[in-house]
């Protein structure tokens, strides 16, 4: 057929029905026009409306018989493809136009798309009129043949086609859940706006409204009955219409928001999301790109491309991000310290150690109660030390989680930005950590003891794997992990006694019977001083590695970074070498003994490693006399030996003596001096004062009592504070110079005498200041503890013991010898003037065992207790009534130690 001279072209936009489209020109430097064509002399089904409730009276339609088929015999043959239409006619009034389209068959024929589509039985000619024209009759023969064929709406089962169309969902997030990650095919029949399309799921006939997952294009807002485009929101509807609208394609349901679904469209010739972004059409959202499937790198890669080249919607971008060298971008080392849950220190291959926070991340933190205080942390500001570690919801549990999973392994870092100075914080290198290709804050926020950082829109301080945090923390979330769970958060009720002697001796002996105990260590002061959690025990305390003598670290004012006090040779290398080997390490301990100042004693264990005897091999400290009671006191001595042998740090120096015979002291010593036992304690120790400065000490009492009786103190005028001298009101209605150990209301104020050795609680108004001028003078109550004999197990028999013992010595006048010292403290013994000598005394009585130590000056004098002790055994006295009771710890009776 040959082309008419009225012949117009165009390209069809939509097909409206079986017998109307909507066809676009050529474009004139504008939009382009567009008209709508109804084909002349035919009818079609019609297709079913949805009700409008904006119109009053709008009532939902049904589908005509095979209404839905003519539609889509058009929409797949003309969709997208440039045709030839003639208008035949114009209805006055209306405007509506009809005529003929016609599609390109080959360089020279033309296809009739009017006799097409009667030829296949979907619409009914019109028959009007005295004489039909040559085309009226050329259709009516085509619809009579369709007939006998019975296609199409002449078929006999034509009222089976009608669709049942299904407007509206009840429960979105329900038919998501039923239908999550599945390739629904689909047509889409509306476009709103560059990112929003309405299409039917095929073959259910659900009518959906999807937004685009992972963008947002320019929207357009109503005022009043007009609607005002964002920029460049015509041109992305345009965009987004020219190559979806009444496509073919297949669409995946990712997220509901509201009664909208969220989705990926995808299409043979590409995503349609990417390419928006690519030119500049949308950007990126977060919310939205966490519930993506997949492709997250290639929309952020495109997204980046319109911004280099300063695309439409980024015609003013201006990049924030701070340049990283490019030799520091990439980095491994071993992880040495968890800081929290978004903080790591990463020592490198040199051997410097690097501060990594986790970029993207926010770790656990205080969630405001309704009345506008915060959860949890509100009791710990009240007192002297707040935890955040294990007062914050799920803080501990991240940490652990770290801690088990990097202490000591080599992990892949890449850092994405440096967070400049800000609120206080110093600058921060912020990266991706990776360990055995896993992201760790990934890793991390799927557990829920974490969530993603939400950034501003045009904020490029972000991880570069962003988009797979914003997944995990929706997985989290769908779970119900964590921070995310709807249940009681986990407390952790942790005792800190560090520091605190009356609750160290109180836990002292759980401690020495427990054997090697289960803890981690939190940090690390010195070679030998470490802070460690038992979470058997939940306690935190400060342990004291026993047998050995640590050079002391510098203290450092890390604000600064300059040293506050200077430390002792190799006192900074021993504290490298145990933080090294132990810090936030899992280890056993041995607890021994206690100082006075609540600080644990004993042997500490890394993987069945001692590390007394590592700080030694290493040269690190030397060992302690104290060591010679211990197991480990052979290889402490050898690992000594060997450190001497090659010159190792503190042995540098040192040159083995020649020709020198050492001859082992083998006579105890004694010098004795004389004291007055003031007080006694349940561990037989004792408070004495020496004799020879009784008359200073009276001549000091005489001189405070005539002082506060000349100048009284004033009623409210003293404000006790813990560790402050101050002077106390005795049952003897005296003054006494005593120190608060402890305060639990004006009315209990725990105090020590300090000239005395005995312990009161008394109110406030029985304190007041202690005059400077009795400040100087040196307490006079010295602490003691009893040599050679130790208590028995009995309850009973102890309380036996120190009454015995508390009524032999109190009060009264003896001769006192040094004998050893263990931990820094003095063990003694207390002879009389006729020569008996106490400890003895309370072995003879069978209120005691004596002690067995291997310094061989001390052999002698354990004989004679040792024979103090047969005897008693032999006569059945007070412990040994009932026979040897020591019998029972023999191997053969199945004793042991643990």
């Amino acid at each position: 057929m040959a082309q008419s001279p009225q012949m117009n072209r165009g390209i069809v936009k939509q097909v409206l029905s079986g017998d109307s489209v909507i066809i676009r020109g050529q474009p004139r430097g504008g939009p382009p026009p567009e008209r709508q064509l109804c084909l002349s002399n035919v009818n079609a089904p019609k297709l079913a409306r949805r009700s409008n409730p904006n119109v009053e009276g709008s009532v939902e339609t049904r589908d005509e018989p095979f209404a839905w088929e003519a539609r889509e015999f058009l929409r797949k043959k003309l969709i997208g493809k440039e045709v030839l239409f003639s208008v035949e006619y114009k209805v006055p009034g209306t405007g509506r136009e009809y005529g003929c389209i016609y599609l390109q068959k080959g360089s020279e024929e033309l296809e009739n798309v009017t006799e097409s589509i009667v030829s296949e039985g979907l619409v009914e000619v019109r028959r009007g009129g005295i004489k039909p024209s040559d085309d009226q009759t050329k259709l009516i023969d085509l619809e009579e043949m369709a007939k006998t064929m019975a296609k199409g709406k002449w078929a006999a089962d034509a009222s089976n086609h009608i669709r049942e169309i299904i407007w509206n969902l009840e429960n979105p997030r329900h038919f998501l859940d039923a239908n999550h990650g599945k390739e629904f095919n689909a047509v889409i029949e509306h476009v709103r706006d560059g990112c929003t399309v309405r299409a039917f799921l095929l073959p259910e006939f659900h009518h959906v409204t999807v937004m685009f997952t992972g963008i947002k294009s320019p929207m357009f807002r109503r005022e009043g009955d007009k609607e005002i485009p964002e920029p460049f929101a015509d041109e992305a509807k345009f965009f987004t219409e020219s190559r979806l609208l009444q496509r073919e394609v297949k669409i995946i349901l990712e997220g509901v928001s509201n009664q909208n679904f969220l989705g990926s469209i995808i299409h043979p010739a590409g995503n349609i999301a990417e390419l928006l972004l690519r030119e500049g059409f949308a950007r990126c959202v977060d919310w939205s790109m966490a519930v993506l499937s997949k492709g997250h790198d290639k929309l952020r890669a495109a997204e980046k491309f319109a911004r280099e080249k300063r695309f439409r919607l980024w015609k003013d971008y201006v990049p924030n991000t701070p340049v990283v060298p490019i030799q520091n971008k990439e980095f491994s080392g071993k992880v040495v310290e968890v800081v929290n849950a978004d903080a790591l220190v990463v020592r490198t291959a040199d051997g410097a150690q690097k501060k990594i926070h986790l970029s993207s991340l926010r770790p656990p933190r205080l969630i405001p109660k309704e009345d506008g205080s915060q959860d949890t942390i509100t009791n710990v500001k009240d007192n002297k030390k707040s935890r955040p570690l294990y007062d914050v919801p799920y803080m501990f549990e991240a940490r652990e989680f770290l801690r088990k999973k990097l202490i000591g392994k080599k992990v892949n870092v890449k850092v994405d930005y440096i967070k400049p100075p800000s609120d206080g914080f110093p600058e921060r290198t912020c990266a991706t950590v990776t360990f055995s290709g896993i992201n760790i804050a990934e890793a991390l926020i799927s557990k829920g003891f974490a969530t993603a950082l939400r950034h501003r829109q045009d904020d490029d301080m972000r991880s570069s794997c962003y988009d797979d945090l914003l997944a995990a923390e929706t997985r989290a979330m769908k779970n119900g992990k964590g921070l995310h769970s709807k249940k009681e958060v986990p407390i952790h009720r942790v005792a800190d006694i560090s520091g605190e002697p009356a609750k160290a001796k109180q836990f002292l002996p759980f401690l020495q019977r427990a054997g090697r105990s289960s803890g981690i260590v939190e940090f690390v002061a010195s070679g030998s001083r470490l802070r460690l959690y038992l979470p058997k025990e939940t306690c935190l305390i400060t342990f004291l590695v026993a047998g050995i003598t640590c050079p002391r670290a510098s203290r450092i004012v890390t604000s600064q970074g300059v040293i506050a006090t200077g430390g002792e040779p190799y006192g900074d290398e021993a504290l490298a070498f145990t933080k090294d080997l132990c810090m936030q390490r899992e280890v056993e301990v041995d607890v021994e003994a206690m100082d006075k100042a609540g600080n644990f004693i004993g042997w500490l264990f890394v993987d069945n490693t001692n590390l007394s005897i590592s700080l030694v091999e290493a040269g690190l400290s030397q060992v302690h006399f104290t060591a010679e009671r211990s197991s480990f006191y052979q290889q402490l001595t050898q690992a000594e030996e060997q450190a001497k042998s090659k010159k190792l740090k503190l042995w540098a120096n040192y040159e083995e003596p020649k020709h020198v015979v050492v001859v082992e002291e083998t006579e105890r010593k004694c010098n004795y001096k004389k004291v007055i036992v003031t007080e006694t304690m349940q561990s037989l120790s004792f408070w004495a004062q020496h004799v020879e400065s009784g008359g200073q000490l009276e001549k000091l009492m005489d001189d405070l009592h005539a002082e506060l009786s000349t100048n009284p103190p004033l009623p409210g005028s003293y404000t006790a504070r813990k560790g402050d001298l101050c002077a106390a009101l005795f049952v003897d209605n005296n003054w006494y110079r005593a120190r608060v150990e402890n305060i639990t209301s004006p009315k209990q104020i725990h105090v020590f005498y300090i000239d005395y050795g005995n312990k009161e609680v008394l109110p406030l108004s029985k304190l007041c200041p202690l005059p400077a001028a009795f400040h100087s003078f040196p307490p006079q109550a010295h602490e003691y503890n009893m040599a050679f004999i130790e208590l028995p197990a009995d309850v009973e028999a102890v309380a036996d013991a120190l009454d015995a013992f508390k009524n032999l010595v109190i009060n009264r006048q003896f001769m006192l010898n040094v004998e050893y010292k263990t931990m820094g403290q003095d063990y003694v013994t207390l002879v009389q003037e006729n020569g008996e000598d106490i400890g003895k005394s309370l072995v003879t009585d069978g209120l005691v065992t004596v002690e067995k130590r291997k310094e061989k000056r001390l052999q002698k004098v354990l004989e004679e207790y040792t024979r103090a002790q047969d005897t008693a055994r032999k006569a059945r006295i007070n412990l040994w009534r009932y026979g040897d009771f020591t019998g029972d710890d023999a191997k053969e009776f199945g004793y042991s130690a643990n």
